[in-house]
């Protein structure tokens, strides 16, 4: 087995280096590690192995060019009716992709995510690796702009500039409406990841950063990160006036969390999930700040209209025309009617 791994190396790097068809002349980017990569002028296969950033490369126009994904089906049906072409990539789990996978699907480039376990075993395989993470609006710009310079074409720049300024633009609104909104004054948020395990998310993380940007404070206080676990002790010791239940977080008992403010209020709501769940690392973080703000204000935000919201950015960001009654369904986190 390693002699067969070590003469599939030499053939990778020289598919790489431009024999697969499209790969033109190599240039250099920069990631958002700061990495130097030199990839192919307008790569053709495309490794797409962080399940958010599928989400950016779709809304670019290149879901064509995604020849390896780590979404399923299964997990994202929304994802695979508004982008059928995904259908044709092949489908890998794990944290590492077999690198046999990706010669054969001929791959050009890969996508990862800050910190993945795959960056080192395939550079060491000679694939252009791009590290594309990010934790929050201003970092997700600069990964959706250098997604654009990796896809290499004019549509996919332009794109990335229209949805900036709509990001932007959603951002301004919101905080001008709670602008004079004391800190102190702020509902407290608590986001749960899961239920069982009880996991939240904290500060520095494109979650925190949704619930401030919608006028909220996080109510994991002393947290920082993704998933992180906690007791019922501490949850109750936080006592959130609200809590956003990710989609897919689990059953909710409101029994067994009855004592907290959030619950005897009223106040407990589930994040939609669409292309992407869209409380996570997705482009619809710009619906999530909306949907949060009129939850979190009610009274203030009674002019947005989530459905024409959802349509509309489908529209524009994924070329797709969702029905009313398919609004409503990403709106309460349910799958597409009849599956894919």
């Amino acid at each position: 087995m390693r002699a067969r791994y070590r003469m599939l190396v030499p053939a990778m790097v020289a598919m790489l280096a431009g024999a697969l068809p499209g790969c033109g002349q190599a240039r250099t980017v920069v990631d958002m590690a700061g990495h130097s990569v030199s990839v192919p002028d307008r790569p053709g296969r495309i490794a797409d192995l962080w399940f958010a950033h599928n989400t950016l490369t779709i809304m670019l126009g290149a879901t064509g060019r995604i020849a390896v994904t780590d979404n399923l089906p299964s997990s994202r049906p929304w994802m695979y009716r508004v982008a059928p072409a995904l259908s044709r990539a092949v489908t890998v789990t794990g944290p590492v992709p077999n690198t046999e996978t990706l010669l054969g699907a001929g791959v050009d480039v890969a996508f990862i995510s800050a910190g993945s376990p795959a960056e080192l075993p395939l550079r060491r395989s000679g694939f252009p690796v791009v590290d594309a993470g990010f934790t929050d609006a201003s970092s997700m710009i600069r990964a959706l702009h250098l997604t654009a310079d990796v896809l290499g074409d004019a549509r996919a720049h332009d794109m990335a500039r229209q949805y900036e300024t709509a990001l932007m633009e959603t951002i301004r609104r919101v905080r001008a409406a709670t602008a004079d909104v004391a800190i102190a004054r702020r509902p407290r948020v608590l986001h749960i990841k899961s239920l069982a395990p009880l996991t939240v998310d904290g500060a520095e993380t494109i979650i925190d950063d949704w619930i401030t940007t919608a006028g909220g404070r996080n109510a994991a206080d002393g947290i920082v990160g993704v998933t992180r676990p906690v007791s019922m002790e501490q949850v109750a010791a936080w006592d959130p006036d609200v809590l956003v239940l990710g989609p897919d977080s689990g059953t909710f008992d409101r029994a067994a969390w009855s004592a907290l403010r959030a619950v005897r209020m009223g106040r407990v709501y589930r994040s939609p999930a669409g292309v992407f769940p869209w409380d996570r690392y997705g482009n619809e973080f710009l619906l999530q700040i909306l949907w949060a703000a009129q939850n979190l204000y009610p009274d203030r935000f009674r002019d947005i209209d989530m459905v024409l919201e959802t349509t509309k950015f489908y529209h524009s960001f994924f070329g797709y025309d969702l029905t009313p009654a398919e609004a409503r369904r990403i709106l309460a986190a349910l799958p597409p009617e009849g599956g894919r």
